[in-house]
């Protein structure tokens, strides 16, 4: 069976926890412009590994500060992310999250979001976040007449 080129690499932060299963930490597409698909982030302490399974709202915060990390990480920031998955155990904390989350996305253009309520998320933590961020670049008419991307921000 032959191999087609990929269309995507995979983005592996030192900053946040290794995967805890069989997936990547981030996904970076090149075309039409660059996608960026971070998998859920879960409260482990980096560099120990170890689970955090404490206060709601130190688990968000551990969380979103690895998702932030590996978007950087990959060249992107905070502002190009365009969508936001929280998965809790118990949706009576939302506001408690929502708090935390107000600190990572910040301005007039906020991603949009979904906030999913499951009986059990991996390693018994009470917190998953996972985020898409996109760089403008050239779409594949851009490529076929010869039209410049627009300049990187």
């Amino acid at each position: 069976m032959a191999k087609r080129p990929s269309i995507h690499e995979m983005i592996t932060s030192r900053k946040a926890p290794k995967p805890v299963g069989p997936y990547s930490q981030a996904v970076r597409t090149k075309a039409p412009g660059e996608i960026l698909y971070v998998s859920g982030q879960i409260p482990i302490e980096v560099p120990s590994g170890n689970v955090f399974r404490g206060e709601i709202k130190k688990q968000a915060e551990i969380a979103l500060t690895h998702v932030r990390n590996i978007v950087q990480d990959a060249g992107f920031t905070m502002d190009d992310v365009v969508k936001v998955t929280i998965f809790l155990t118990d949706m009576k904390q939302f506001d408690a999250v929502n708090e935390v989350y107000t600190k990572f996305f910040v301005g007039q253009m906020l991603p949009a979001r979904a906030v999913v309520g499951v009986a059990a998320l991996p390693k018994e933590v009470n917190v998953e976040v996972e985020a898409v961020a996109v760089k403008k670049g050239m779409s594949a008419m851009d490529e076929l007449f010869g039209e410049e991307p627009a300049p990187k921000r």
